[in-house]
C-alpha cells in the first residue's frame, strides 16, 4: 500500500497546529507517517504525540523556510513514504484532502497537486465546528475544482505551498526548495517555476480541500520588507524578473522602496546590497 506521509513546519502558531493535528486524525485516511518541524521552536515536541519532530535551528536573516521544507521532506522519504504532502500550519485538513492527493498522486505521479485553500473568517466562540464544508469558499485566484474533479496545467506563478502533495520522484526531480531563499518570501514561485522546467506540471484536485484559521495579517507586510527584497533579488538572478511585484509596488506607494533600474532597494539606499537591479544581479 502507498504510504503517505503529512509534513508540516511549524514556528508559533501551536494552537493551530494542535487542530490541524485534530483534523488529520479525523480524515478518511490519517497519514501513514507524520513529520513535524520545529523552525527554533523546542516547545512543538510537547504539543504532539506519534508525529517526528524535527528540529532546525533558526537562520540570522529569517525563518528557514526553505530549509524547513526540505528538512521534512528527507525525514519523510527515510521514513519509507511515497506520497508527500505538505501542509501549512495554519490550515486545516477537509476530511478527504489526504486520501485524495494519495489518489491524485498515484494516478499522476509526474504532477504537481494542489489543492482548493479557503480562508475562514475569525473562529466563532468555541472554535470552529468539525464540519467545516459550510465554510468553503476556495480563494479565487487559483483554480478550485470540485470534489471529484481534476484540472491539469496552470500557471506555476500559482503555486505556494499552503497545500500541495506530489510523489517522491516528482520531488527528488525537482530538488527540493532553493535554501538560497531565507525568510519570507519567493520560495514558493521559485518552486513551482523549477518543478515546471523539470517535467513535473501543476495539477489542482478538488478533494483536497483545506481551510486556513484566520489569524491577523499585516499589508503589506511591512515587517518582511527586507526578506521580500533579498529573496526578490534571487528570483530575479534565477529567473530574468521581480516576483512579489504587487508587494513592491505597495511598499513603493508608501515610501518603504524604490526602483533600481529593472529592480527595488529601500527608499534612500543607493549603496544597498540587500537588492540590485535585474541587470547587475544577472551579470
Amino acid at each position: 500500500m502507498t504510504s503517505v506521509a503529512a509534513i508540516t513546519i511549524v514556528h508559533g502558531r501551536h494552537e493551530h497546529l494542535v487542530a490541524q493535528e485534530c483534523s488529520l486524525a479525523a480524515g478518511t485516511r490519517p497519514p501513514d507517517v507524520r513529520v513535524i518541524v520545529s523552525m527554533d521552536d523546542p516547545a512543538v515536541a510537547d504539543l504532539v504525540d506519534g508525529a517526528t519532530v524535527v528540529p532546525v535551528e533558526a537562520h540570522e536573516l529569517g525563518l528557514p523556510l526553505a530549509a524547513a521544507r526540505n528538512a521534512g521532506a528527507r525525514t519523510a522519504l527515510a521514513a519509507g513514504a511515497d506520497v508527500l504532502v505538505f501542509l501549512d500550519v495554519d490550515c486545516l485538513a477537509g476530511p478527504d484532502l489526504v486520501a485524495d492527493y494519495a489518489d491524485a498522486v498515484t494516478t499522476a505521479p509526474d504532477r504537481l497537486w494542489c489543492g482548493p485553500v479557503t480562508y475562514l473568517p475569525p473562529a466563532p466562540e468555541g472554535g470552529y465546528p468539525d464540519d467545516l464544508a459550510g465554510w468553503d469558499d476556495p480563494h479565487a485566484a487559483r483554480p478550485a475544482p470540485l470534489p471529484g474533479e481534476r484540472v491539469e496545467g496552470g500557471d506555476p506563478d500559482l503555486f505556494w505551498s499552503l497545500s500541495f502533495a506530489l510523489h517522491r520522484a516528482a520531488w527528488e526531480r525537482i530538488g527540493g526548495f532553493d535554501e538560497a531563499y531565507v525568510g519570507y518570501g519567493g520560495e514558493d514561485t521559485d518552486f513551482g517555476h523549477r518543478a515546471v522546467e523539470r517535467g513535473v506540471p501543476l495539477g489542482w484536485t478538488g478533494g483536497a480541500r483545506a481551510y486556513h484559521q484566520h489569524h491577523p495579517v499585516e499589508r503589506p507586510p511591512v515587517s518582511h520588507l527586507d526578506d521580500i527584497l533579498r529573496n526578490g533579488a534571487v528570483f530575479a538572478r534565477r529567473w530574468g524578473r521581480w516576483p512579489m511585484t504587487g508587494w513592491l509596488e505597495a511598499f513603493e506607494q508608501r515610501g518603504l522602496v524604490e526602483r533600481d533600474g529593472d529592480g527595488w532597494r529601500r527608499a534612500g539606499r543607493a549603496d544597498s546590497r540587500e537588492t540590485a537591479s535585474t541587470r547587475q544581479e544577472a551579470s
